[in-house]
């Protein structure tokens, strides 16, 4: 294909822009404010733009463990923490914050029973009481859904879960450790644990990247037939920053999802044990959204679709299917039109189910 013109003016600009400045995506964070800060747990509300009175049931983004809390404001223009935001809802972030060999003894008890509760009791608490909509991607989801098992008691409005595996058998890459953990009964796990504490941060990195060995083996080909694409360049600098950020696993935790969810398909089956009891996806009482990417291979569709059968005493479980692997179905530049789209409506829906008044912007009063 012969470039035109227009292209290799546009592409020697970007080049140009890249070499001045060093980067051309805008990684400016979503400015918010600390509202609670435990172990492991910090809170943060996003600030809204001026003239914009949030409204409605209060939504707080759930992250999955090792992969950065800012997996929900990727970078500005594609960020769906800032398109929350500016649709005039009430948005606020969970952090976990850094993971050391000193959370190694960490579990699944104290994300599900303890610092994810806490976090939206908070954000129930800031909101003036009302209910919370999570939002969780891969992990995340799977933690809020448990929360939400465990305990019907808490300010939960309603759950969306994106790109969140609940049956593992339909996860081909983790079909190799199957017949290993048969044959050892997970053992080997827990020799990680003893050693490093845990899943090192590299290794964590390295995992994420073979997921789409794919995709990095052709970046330098993409990047080069689309230098004139600005918005493709810096959404792959913005994912190469988010990949580097990523954190390591602490020891137990890592153990559990080894053995629990890849071993025993617990989610899927007789549900996961946590603190000496049984959760069961079963016991989830609150609107479930789950959406599925169509090319992602750490949570395929047939991985996700079963949540609809599973969250039997859910009142609602909508399921949909979008565009975009792993990361990019919850925040890659398609997701705008598709994923953002059925987050909108079933968050608008939620407002409406409550009673409240929907978002507005109103007139910026003059000095």
């Amino acid at each position: 294909m012969i470039p035109s013109p227009r292209n290799l003016r546009a592409a020697a600009a970007n080049a140009a822009h890249k070499l001045l400045y060093g980067h051309l995506a805008d990684l400016r964070p979503m400015p918010t404010e600390m509202i609670d800060d435990g172990p492991k747990r910090s809170v943060y509300r996003y600030r809204p733009p001026e003239g914009l009175v949030p409204a409605g049931p209060p939504v707080l983004f759930v992250p999955p463990l090792a992969a950065p809390a800012r997996c929900y404001d990727l970078r500005r223009g594609c960020s769906l923490a800032e398109h929350v935001v500016n649709t005039g809802r009430r948005a606020y972030l969970l952090d976990y914050g850094p993971i050391g060999y000193a959370d190694r003894d960490l579990g699944f008890e104290e994300w599900v029973r303890e610092v994810l509760p806490g976090a939206i009791r908070t954000v129930s608490a800031d909101a003036g009481g009302q209910p919370v909509q999570l939002v969780g991607w891969c992990l995340g989801g799977i933690f809020s859904l448990l929360a939400a098992a465990a305990d019907p008691g808490l300010p939960i409005a309603s759950v969306a879960a994106i790109a969140t595996p609940v049956d593992t058998r339909a996860v081909r890459l983790a079909a190799p450790l199957r017949p290993l953990t048969r044959l050892t009964g997970g053992v080997e796990a827990s020799v990680v644990n003893a050693v490093f504490g845990g899943l090192p941060q590299p290794v964590v990195k390295r995992a994420y990247q073979l997921i789409g060995i794919d995709k990095y083996l052709l970046r330098p080909y993409k990047t080069l037939v689309n230098l004139d694409n600005a918005e493709f360049l810096a959404q792959i600098e913005a994912v190469d920053h988010f990949t580097d950020s990523m954190l390591a696993y602490p020891g137990r935790t890592a153990e559990q999802i080894y053995r629990s969810l890849f071993r025993d398909n617990a989610l899927a089956g007789e549900g996961v044990e946590i603190g000496g009891e049984r959760v069961r996806l079963s016991e989830v009482r609150v609107p479930v959204l789950a959406i599925a990417g169509r090319g992602d291979g750490l949570a395929p569709v047939a991985a996700v679709r079963p949540l609809t059968r599973l969250l039997e005493k859910a009142p609602e479980v909508r399921f949909e299917i979008a565009s975009g692997g792993h990361l990019g179905v919850l925040t890659g530049r398609s997701a705008m039109t598709t994923t953002w789209v059925h987050l909108d409506r079933w968050l608008d829906e939620g407002t409406v189910r409550h009673g409240l008044r929907a978002p507005r912007r109103e007139a910026l009063v003059q000095a």
